[in-house]
């Protein structure tokens, strides 16, 4: 699919070291509920967060998102992150899409419960609520009002639930909020995969079967490449 045919265009950052099945199911599932033509995987460069030893070359993690998204026409890459160099941060790489993109494109930055609540810590936080919908993947424990108290807190005080939500391509189980000042937050109930990069990388690192948690061609890749051991 051309990008310029995009309208509704979903990102999915991280270190993907390596990307594992959770990570393609939270985009999968993304899909469907929010209707979006593509959902584009943003390897990072250099991770402001994860100093880790461990962490695979951006060529490895490249080429292990490319195995991983073959034959799947409502998933891309981009190498974004690679060609803006230095420190990895989201509101940069936002900024630089929005560059790129035809302007009537919207961006959904899909994120897990976890990273949402350390938005507060990420460089220039506040201004990625006026560049993409942040898409929150929530597990199947709610994290209720505490979104809300979140946005009130660290974002902005004109946030409010919408109180006249109802399925937004074909998800039922979604909660919306919003701003006259910065763009939605949307909540989204997702099947919860307990998948760490870590733990893989662990079993790897121990001989380990990893069949089952990554696809069977990214699982190839690891070991023929000797990734992690």
């Amino acid at each position: 699919m051309s990008r310029h045919g995009l309208r509704r265009l979903g990102i999915l950052g991280g270190t993907f070291n390596p990307v594992h099945l959770g990570h393609l199911r939270m985009a999968e599932e993304a899909v469907e509920a929010l209707a979006l033509d593509l959902c584009l995987f943003l390897p990072a460069w250099v991770p402001p967060h994860k100093p880790d030893p461990h962490l695979a070359a951006y060529e490895h993690r490249w080429r292990m998102l490319e195995l991983a998204a073959a034959g799947l026409p409502r998933f891309g890459l981009s190498d974004m992150e690679k060609r803006l160099q230095g420190t990895s941060y989201t509101v940069r790489t936002l900024r630089a899409l929005h560059e790129e993109l035809p302007p009537e494109t919207e961006l959904f930055l899909l994120v897990g419960t976890d990273a949402f609540f350390e938005m507060p810590t990420w460089w220039g936080y506040q201004d990625i609520f006026q560049l993409a919908t942040v898409t929150v993947l929530e597990r199947p424990i709610a994290v209720g009002d505490n979104v809300l108290a979140f946005l009130h807190r660290h974002v902005s005080a004109d946030y409010s639930r919408d109180l006249d939500e109802g399925p937004e391509g074909g998800l039922a189980a979604r909660t919306m909020y919003r701003s006259d000042t910065r763009l939605p937050v949307v909540c989204l109930k997702t099947t919860r995969l307990d998948i760490a990069s870590s733990r893989i990388r662990a079993l790897v690192a121990e001989g380990k079967s990893i069949r089952f948690l990554v696809p069977d061609a990214v699982m190839d890749y690891i070991k023929r490449k000797g990734l992690y051991r």
